[in-house]
């Protein structure tokens, strides 16, 4: 399966659209190969130092701007590295989006070596995400960055 989703992201980099069309279909990707994945989208670095929220698919967000010391996704940036939080709940870091949030991950995205912003995901489900989808969710980011450079 992830070879299959890698490819499907070459050729939506190969179609050259805008960015925020392009991530828009990236986390359509990712959520039609992963359907526990309630929510999924991007967060961006913007010059007041917080993140604002750009291209996600699932239900509103009421944090479409966080502070880098604030939640899981303040916290990935500001350590610079994927952070994955099996039980939301018990994680003090942990701003509720919504309700039916059990489990989160956050991957830092770079851009020329810059982190720029990051890739959210939540699921309605304990531990969704496994090591396996680590290491397909970081690819396909770096995938992101890469395009995003051109």
């Amino acid at each position: 399966m992830a070879q299959e989703l890698f490819t499907e992201v070459d050729q939506l980099t190969a179609r050259k659209l805008n960015r925020d069309d392009f991530l828009l279909e990236i986390a359509k990707l990712i959520q039609a190969h992963y359907p526990q994945y309630n929510w999924v989208g991007f967060y961006f670095l913007e010059d007041d130092g917080r993140l604002h929220v750009g291209p996600y698919v699932g239900k509103p967000t009421p944090h479409t701007v966080i502070d880098l010391n604030k939640g899981i996704c303040g916290a990935a940036v500001s350590q610079q590295e994927t952070i994955i939080v099996d039980d939301v709940n018990a994680d003090p870091r942990y701003l509720a989006c919504s309700l039916e949030t059990r489990s989160e991950i956050v991957i830092p995205l770079k851009v020329n070596g810059d982190i720029i912003g990051e890739l959210d995901i939540d699921s309605s489900q304990i531990a969704a995400f496994r090591q396996e989808d680590r290491v397909v969710l970081e690819k396909i980011v770096e995938k992101v960055g890469r395009a995003l450079e051109e």
